[in-house]
């Protein structure tokens, strides 16, 4: 279990370092001079690019599809950002649970009255632990980011209407923003890849997709393996079981509860 554990601290620095340089959206200066992937052509293209081996796989025909009668440029353009947004939150995900799996966390007290984070190195029953009210305030920031982001702004199309799939709209302040100051962006908050060229932002892109689905497969990994010992091999013994509901985000049912459920 020694080696096991220092495997996973190295693993650890390993995901950081590569989990940093995943997060390339495009950068603003370039934002309007990459082509979209908006037709079935485009997304072979790209496949051929993310995965030479695998190249283009639809088994479900997804890409000729037309979600709530749009067109198909739109439905594609709503498939891409759900991958890419879905990759983003499992390569964040990823990363926590190594973090949380080997008792990393911040020092001081986690709420008001002087509540510690908890020390539970095993990550589902770690969230179980904590306050509802830490929960719904979790929520809360997670609900604004996503409203945010599904915005049309002057200087962001939405992603079914011509916009880039993946890109997050800049935090605005007066009238048509936020009514308060914002200074930084959710995206590059420093600015430090407002000078990147179009070529090394498609480029970032590509290893942001690639290193997204790796993510989305290593945290239901994690899980499986959690809640059904024996079910992903190379991890028996690795992770620790769970008999919980990793999948219910708070120890009761908050919505079927007033129904009695």
């Amino acid at each position: 279990f020694k080696a096991k554990d220092q495997a996973m601290k190295l693993a650890i620095l390993s995901t950081l370092l590569a989990g940093a340089a995943a997060f390339a959206p495009v950068s603003p200066a370039a934002r309007g001079s990459v082509q979209l992937s908006e037709t079935k052509a485009d997304l072979e293209a790209l496949a051929t690019t993310l995965n030479p081996l695998v190249k283009f796989y639809d088994p479900l025909n997804l890409a000729e599809a037309e979600f709530w009668g749009a067109s198909n440029e739109a439905t594609i353009g709503f498939l891409r950002h759900a991958e890419i947004k879905h990759g983003r939150v499992a390569m964040f995900a990823f990363v926590g649970y190594l973090v949380h799996a080997n008792g990393i966390k911040w020092p001081w007290a986690m709420q008001m009255d002087g509540t510690p984070f908890p020390s539970e190195t095993n990550p589902p029953q770690l969230w179980d632990s904590i306050s509802d009210s830490a929960k719904w305030q979790i929520f809360l920031v997670i609900g604004f980011l996503e409203f945010w982001s599904e915005l049309s702004t002057p200087t962001n199309k939405h992603y079914m209407a011509g916009g880039r799939p993946g890109d997050f709209p800049d935090f605005t302040s007066g009238p048509d923003g936020i009514p308060h100051p914002v200074p930084f962006n959710f995206y590059d908050p420093f600015k430090w890849n407002r000078n990147m060229s179009p070529e090394k932002s498609a480029s970032g892109l590509a290893k942001e997709i690639n290193n997204g689905r790796l993510a989305m497969i290593g945290i239901m990994g994690f899980l499986a393996e959690q809640s059904t010992p024996g079910s992903v091999p190379l991890l028996s013994g690795v992770v620790q079981p769970y008999s919980g509901e990793v999948m219910a985000p708070f120890s009761t049912n908050v919505i079927g509860q007033p129904f009695g459920l």
